[in-house]
Parts: C-alpha cells; structure tokens; sequence
C-alpha cells in the first residue's frame, strides 16, 4: 500500500514556484501587461467612480533613473495603486521636465568633442533629440520598475503644446498684474552667464576671505567727532570682490555706536562688539570715548577704502550685532538689502561685474580681474593703502547653483519678476498652506518659511533652451511692448512649429500686418532674448495637465489635484512655484496633500553617488533581485527621512520577500482540487478565525493605505505571514490538508479559508509586490505555470480588482466573536508550552512534540476558553500527541507519549491502531477505505 500516494500533496504545477526568478519573470509580465493594455484595463474597471489623481513631478531627462528617481516612482505607485484597489479612478499621467542648461550642457560636450559648430536652431533641435532620448530611456525604466500609468503619452514640457500653453500662462500673469520687469540683484551663476532664482539654489559649506576694513571719515555732518583725528569706521565683509562696488556704510538706527581710540586713531563701532572687534583685530590698551546712537550718523560721509569717492552713512535696521562690527558694507548692485537701501538714499545701482565674473571698467584699477581673484588683488590692494586690518579665511553657508554646483553672486541686473505682493498673493499662499495636508507635519513649517520669506520670483534666463518671452521691444526706443494679443499670436505659432520657432521667426512675422508700438508709434521691433525659468515650466503643470487642459476630460483629472509627492527639497522648488501659480491664476493651492520623501543614502549615511563609488543602481537591482524586491524595500523603510540602501540590506528584505512567497505558495498549494460549490455549510473555528484575523489585517492596511504609511502594510503583512500563518494556522491545517479525506468537509473547511485568506492577501500586498501579486492571483484563477498572460488574462489582472475590506458592521462582529477570546487563550497556551518544551527535550532527548503528551494546568476564564476545545484538537494545534488540562497555578508537564505513531499521518493517538500490519489513526483508517486503499 502506497501511503504517499493516499496523501492530498499540493500540486506544484498549481501553486507558484518557490524559486520566483523575479529577473525574468518580470519582464515578460511587463511585456504582457504592456500587449493587454492593463493601464487603459484599470482605468475601465474604474469607470463613474470618484476620482483620487497623484499628480506626477517630472523628473529631468538629462541621465538614466537613479534610485532616487526609483524611490519616488514607487512610492507614487504605491499611492496610485492603492487608491485605485480602494476603488477610486486613480489615473497616473507620469510627466517629464525637458528644458534648461543640464541639457545644454551636456549637447555643447557632445558638440566640443565631435569639434562641430552648428546654429542656434540646429543646437535647439539637438538639445530636443537628446531630451526625448532620456524621457525614452526613463520611461522604460520607470516601467521596468512595475509603475503603471499613460507611459505611451506622458507629458513633457518640450511638447509644443505644452510649451503654447506655457506662453499663454505668462499672459494670464501679466493680465492679472503679476508680471514686471525690474533692476534688481539676483542670484547670478556667472559659469552658466544666467540669473537663478531661489529654487535654483542650494547652500553649502564654503570658505571665503573675510576682512576687516576701515573707511576714513570725510564729512561729520553733526559733529560727533569733534575735536578728534584719524576717524574711521570698520565694517567686515566676505565678499571682497563687492568692495570696488561700495556706495555706502550702514548703521542700525536703534543700536549704540562707539567711537574707540586705539592708539592714535578713533574708530567708529557698535558699542556692544568692541570687546570681539578688540579681540579680532588685536588692540590692547584702546577705551572709549563716545557712545552715540546709531541715527546720528545719517548722511555722515566716508571715503571708500581705494578709490577716490564718498561712502554715505546710511541707516538701515538689518544691521545684526551677531557677527562684524555693526557697520555694514553696502554695494546696492550686489545685494538685496543693499539694493532697497540704495533706492531709499538715491544711490545709483552699480554693478561692475559682467556676466562672465570678470569685473569691468566701473571697477577702475581692478578692470578684467576674475571676481573670485579679487581676495588676493583687492585684499592687497587695501592692505597697501593702510585700509586693510585683518584678512583670514571664514567658513560659512553659501549659495550655489544646484546645476552646475559653483558658488553664485549677487548680481543687479534687469529681470522679469512675478510680483509675490501684488493682490496679497503671499498671505494668500500662506492661506493656502493652512489648509493643505502636510505629510510629515514638518513639511509645513518648511514650506511656509520659503514662502514667506523668499523674494519675488525672478522667472527670466539668459539660456536658448526653452520658452521664449513673448515680449518685444521698440527697435530704437528699446521700450518693452507687453500685449496679450501678441502673445497668443506667439502661443499659436509656439503650438504649431515649437519653441524654438521664437528665436527662428524674425519679429515681425509675429506681428500683424501694419502694427505699430502702442506708446511710440515703431514699426520694427526686436525680441526679448531671455527664456522663462525652468521653475516657471514644471510649475505650469498643474494648469496644463490637471482640468483637461493637455489631456481630454475622458482622463478625469481634475484640478486641483490629491496629493503631490515628491522629495523634501521640491518645498523650495515644485511645491512653491506650482502654488505661486496655482493661487496666483485660480485662487487655491493645485494640491490638497502634499508627501515629501528624503534621500537615498548608503550604510554610513552618506549620499549616494557614482563619483563617491557607493551608488546602488535600481536597473542593476532588478536584474539581480527583482523588481519586487525592490518595492519591498522602498515599503520597508521610513522614507520620510533619508533612507539606507545597500547590498546587505536589500539581501534581507529578499528573504522577507521569500517569507511572504511561502506563506502564498502554501496557500494557494492546497486549493488545487479545491470547487467553492462543495464549500462546507459551516466552517471549523480555526479556519473561521484565520478569516477573521485576515480581516482585521485588510481594515488596518487599508487604513495605512490611506495615511501612505507603507510601512505598516508591509510589517503587517509579513508580519501575519511569519506569525499567524507560518509559525500557527498554516502549521496546525497541514495533517488536516494533507491526511483527511480529499472532500471531507474538514478539508474543504481549510480549502475555503486558505483561498479566502490568500485573495484578501494577494490584492492587499498588489500595490507594494504588483508581479508577485498577478502571478499568485493568475493561478488561483486556473491560469497554467507556462507561457505568458493573455489578453483575458490582463483583463482579469489582479489589478483591476478591489481591496476585500470588511465593513464596519462585519469588523463589530469579529470584535465580539468568543473566537478571538477563546483563541487568544490557546495562542498563550501554546506560546507556554513551546517555550517550556524546548527546554525539557533537551534533559529528555526528544527532538519532536509529536512524541510527548503534556499536562497543562491553568484556572479560571484561561482554563474555561482552552475547556472549549476538544482534547484532539487542542493536540492538534499545540503539535503534541495529546493534552490533558488541570486546574491549577499556570504550569507545563511532558511526558513521552505512550501512544503509537501513525505510518501515514506520523502523530501519536490514542487510537492509532494495527491494520493489516501497518499502524493507523482512526482518521487515516476511514480515508484508506474510502479510497479503497483498505477493506471495509
């Protein structure tokens, strides 16, 4: 008799393989989901529901996708999917940022090394090709990564109308009031000859030159210094390139100012710094003499340091006691406190420094002088004249450009600005922020502080990689004609040809015929030649793809949008710009949540990069591990901070993955025979319970869904695999699926629950593991192991499908339900016994509880819920051959079993038996009767 034979063994052709060879099996679902459409299939599934729409940031096509990128896709797809399973339409229109200098950068390389000289129109069309050959390659990557959404039509802001609608923005701007063009001092990055805003801006360590340097007094217009020789003011700077540029000497009106004598001279400094200036610059022996208020020096007039003109005493309350001397260097073309301070006193705005660094002839002696030279030739040049009394290196934060990452200067030049204070657009952006969902809290005091305090936006660049202002000027008079008419005859021309047509068209072919200058009567014009901010781009894209503006209505993505999701530093960047334009055109914030990621870093915190050596490729992880395995990590960990990557750790959560894939292909390895008609009209407690504990999982993930914490789905997932599964249910069910009868109700009892419990796990786990999850489902549908999916299939996909979320109603009954208490007081049982056992069978030499019976004692509730069992099932769920119970202080007993061992089943009953030889429970006796593997 063939005993193995008799046995219900999952099918391994049923169930999923236990090796998943996710790096090539992912692939060909991809390409299947990709043939069936399964994008359009969700979306169709979804028909008439509300909608939830992710709004995509775009990501820059200048390089292949790194696992930042990877990190933020993801964690989009978990937000889309999700969503979509809770049962919204949830469409995903993924998007792509296209101008700007990378791109540039990275065409004029390519041009240098093949020595080619090429057109202005020629250089567009290259910077055009190689964007698009990046948005391709991303958009496969992304792909590859199981990210779903419109990937054949995405939006990217080169597309022509994209860029049309991006010139009708700016009209709606200047209509409303916003727009203006100003000399002001921006941030200028003199490596890419281009004003920079904010958000173009990150800040570094960076060690400068920082001097002090006196200014001889001329004209004591109250006569302070009365009766005094050898005046002078002190003020200390880090920029000794400004100084050629010094119009003027600050003092805070409300501070007191000291007039100290060292030696034979008499120095004017704050009263409270003496002693650190005294300290810095070495004086001994100095006192003071006077003390006046700070408003006494209005309009005093001191010689600049080198050259032979006045500095003017101005008051301005900025002026911070914390660091210098309390007189601060004021360079009205080098500064925006020094600008506004410039205009209150009438100074002209003087900027001798060219785009390139190099100051000019306004710089007199220091004329074509690098500005970063300046710390060797201005600091020599003062301490030749006497004016210099103390040069050191001083280590502070400094802005650079986040593109080309070299320090920026301050630079006054004209610009077009978004004017934040015109119709209290800042207060109500504020407004906004209040009623916005930050995730984490921290996101909002960041956001509101770049918001309050940042200037206007300076949205011109002096680059051809992008739109063009649709602005002209007087060919002679050069005044600025800004007339919404023209700018919708540019935005069609732009819809029609692309951006590049505004550099390629002379200005007259955008004119109509016989068109003159609305203020001086001229007939020829000429172009603005700058391009907007590439900010002003990706701000734009909730006004351009949200409402239906570049997508048809048929996508339902409306304006404003769910939620945006990106990293921490878009506060500074698309957060802000997207709200300026958001509130500023439509009155209201274009999000209503907003969830902010942090960096990747390696296992010592670092940043990863390719230059440091420690980057982890999220390609290269696919191919290794599987895409899957990725997801896994990216749920696993705490992404609102800065979240470790690296070998080791991505090789742990493989083996959490391979914990939850057993626990699946266990299930779904005992329904192979398993027809829902022959369901048993009632089901046995255990099985009832699994249920119900699955279901309390769904209503907690499903709540964790919907607060974006990943994390708790996938601990709560793995953790119930491991530990309510694995190390219980799956354990107790196995003698029962394996030894009853193939259609006895008990078996089809565990069949029912097994299929219940790996439906609601499949579709809850789908949006963090989407391969794993469809190839678990396709084969509970019937689906073979071979060959790839159909398009049935795909239209069947587990991802057309809905979370199995208990109602309020079913969750009050499970939390009433004698099942939980009476299963709680086993699994406290059973813990106890385990425990003591495996210190017992060490003394004892018995490696298996099959082979001891136990005596528990217990009192009470405890004693009455395990009392509810029957003996033969509590052996059954405590793996021991039998249990007596006793009642009494909480206490465990084991003894070897006098029971025989079944040949079939392998437990100790008391009525295994003799039968034709061969040792049977009374279980396993009926079965082989009933399959005729035994005489009646």
């Amino acid at each position: 008799m063939d005993l193995r034979a008799s046995l219900n063994l999952p099918d391994p052709n049923f169930t999923i393989p236990m090796k998943a060879d996710l790096p090539k099996a992912e692939p060909v679902m991809l390409q299947a989901w990709d043939n069936g459409g399964l994008y359009h299939r969700i979306q169709e599934a979804r028909a008439g529901a509300a909608t939830y729409v992710l709004h995509d940031g775009p990501p820059y096509t200048n390089s292949p996708i790194h696992l930042g990128t990877a990190l933020n896709k993801i964690l989009k797809d978990f937000v889309v999917k999700s969503h979509s399973m809770m049962g919204f339409r949830s469409p995903y229109v993924p998007g792509y940022d296209n101008h700007g200098l990378p791109i540039e950068i990275a065409v004029q390389k390519k041009l240098a090394a093949e020595k080619k000289t090429v057109s202005q129109a020629e250089m567009l069309q290259m910077c055009r090709a190689h964007a698009q050959e990046y948005a391709d390659l991303q958009t496969k990557q992304f792909s590859r990564l199981g990210v779903h959404g419109l990937w054949e039509k995405p939006y990217m802001a080169m597309d022509f109308t994209y860029e049309a609608e991006e010139v009708r923005i700016f009209k709606r701007l200047y209509e409303a009031g916003y727009i203006y063009k100003g000399l002001r001092p921006t941030q200028w990055s003199t490596a890419s000859q281009t004003a920079l805003a904010e958000t173009e801006v990150v800040y570094k360590d960076h060690t400068s030159v920082s001097i002090f340097v006196r200014f001889p007094l001329l004209h004591d217009r109250d006569q302070f210094a009365k009766g005094l020789s050898n005046v002078y003011t002190i003020v200390w700077t880090t920029t000794p390139w400004t100084i050629p540029a010094n119009l003027a000497v600050a003092f805070n009106p409300l501070k007191e100012y000291a007039v100290v004598k060292v030696g034979d001279d008499h120095y004017i400094i704050a009263n409270e710094l003496v002693g650190n200036v005294a300290e810095a610059l070495g004086w001994t022996g100095h006192k003071i003499v006077k003390v006046y208020s700070g408003a006494e020096f209005e309009y005093a007039k001191f010689k600049h340091p080198i050259f032979d003109r006045e500095s003017l005493a101005v008051l301005a309350d900025y002026v911070s006691m914390e660091e210098g001397t309390g007189v601060v260097h004021t360079a009205p073309g080098h500064g925006r406190d020094d600008f506004y301070t410039g205009q209150r006193y009438n100074l002209p705005t003087l900027t001798p420094v060219d785009p390139r660094g190099y100051l000019t002839a306004e710089a007199g002696e220091f004329a074509g002088t690098y500005y970063k030279n300046c710390d060797t030739v201005v600091v020599d040049r003062l301490r030749e004249l006497g004016n210099l009394l103390d040069a050191r290196p001083y280590v502070h934060s400094y802005p650079y450009a986040e593109r080309d990452d070299q320090p920026v200067i301050f630079r006054a030049t004209e610009q077009w600005f978004i004017n934040l204070d015109h119709e209290n657009l800042r207060e109500r952006m504020l407004a906004e922020i209040d009623k916005v969902g930050w995730h984490p809290s921290t996101a909002k005091g960041r956001i509101t502080a770049m918001v309050s305090g940042r200037p206007d936006w300076c949205i011109s660049r002096q680059r051809p990689w992008g739109v063009g202002i649709p602005v002209f000027y007087g060919a002679e008079s050069g005044e600025a004609v800004l007339d919404p008419v023209l700018m919708d005859r540019v935005a069609d021309a732009v819809a029609e040809h692309g951006s590049g047509v505004w550099f390629a068209w002379p200005a007259e072919r955008f004119l109509p015929e016989g068109y003159s200058h609305p203020t001086t009567g001229e007939t020829a014009f000429r172009k603005e030649t700058d391009v907007l901010d590439v900010w002003f781009d990706a701000g734009s894209t909730n006004l351009n793809v949200l409402g239906g503006t570049l997508y048809p209505l048929e996508w339902d993505m409306p304006w404003p949008a769910d939620i945006y999701l990106e990293g921490s530093d878009q506060h500074r960047g698309w957060f802000n710009t997207s709200l300026i334009l958001g509130v500023a055109l439509k009155g209201h914030a274009p999000y209503r949540e907003v969830l902010t990621h942090g960096f990747v870093v390696d296992d010592k915190g670092h940043k990863l990069s390719k230059r440091a050596g420690n980057a982890v490729e999220p390609v290269e992880v696919c191919e290794q591990y599987g895409a899957d395995v990725l997801r896994y990590w990216v749920a696993s960990v705490e992404f609102t901070a800065d979240a470790p990557c690296y070998d080791a750790l991505l090789k742990g959560f493989g083996e959490h993955y391979r914990n939850v894939r057993n626990a699946f292909r266990f299930l779904l390895g005992n329904l192979y025979d398993f027809v829902p008609s022959e369901a048993p009209p009632q089901l046995l407690d255990v099985d009832e319970w699994i249920i119900e504990q699955t279901d309390l999982l769904v209503d907690d993930c499903v709540a964790a869904y919907r607060r974006h914490d990943f994390g708790a789905v996938i601990s709560g997932i793995h953790n119930f695999c491991r530990n309510e599964l694995s190390s219980f249910y799956l354990d107790v069910i196995k003698d029962r699926m394996y030894c009853d009868g193939a259609a006895w109700p008990s078996r089809r009892s565990g069949q029912v629950a097994c299929r219940a419990v790996l439906e609601r796990l499949v579709k809850l786990i789908a949006p963090i593991l989407p391969f794993t999850a469809e190839e678990t489902w396709q084969r509970m549908r019937g689906r073979p192991s071979n060959g790839p999916l159909t398009a049935d299939d795909v239209r069947h996909s587990v991802h057309t499908a809905t979370f199995i979320a208990p109602t309020k109603e079913r969750l009050e009954a499970i939390e009433a339900s004698p099942l939980q208490q009476r299963f709680a007081a086993l699994l406290v049982a059973r813990s106890a016994i385990f425990t003591a056992f495996e210190t017992w069978k060490a003394s004892a030499d018995v490696k298996d509880s099959q082979d001891v019976v136990v005596t528990y004692a217990d009192s009470g509730e405890s004693l009455d819920l395990l009392k509810s069992f029957s003996n033969e099932d509590l052996a059954t769920m405590l793996k021991v051959s039998w249990i007596t119970l006793e009642d009494g202080p909480c206490s465990v007993l084991f003894a070897t079993s006098p029971h025989a061992k079944c040949e079939r089943s392998r437990i100790r009953r008391p009525d295994v038996e003799s039968v034709n030889g061969v040792m049977l429970s009374a279980r396993d006796q009926a079965v082989l009767r009933e399959r005729g593997d035994l005489a009646s």
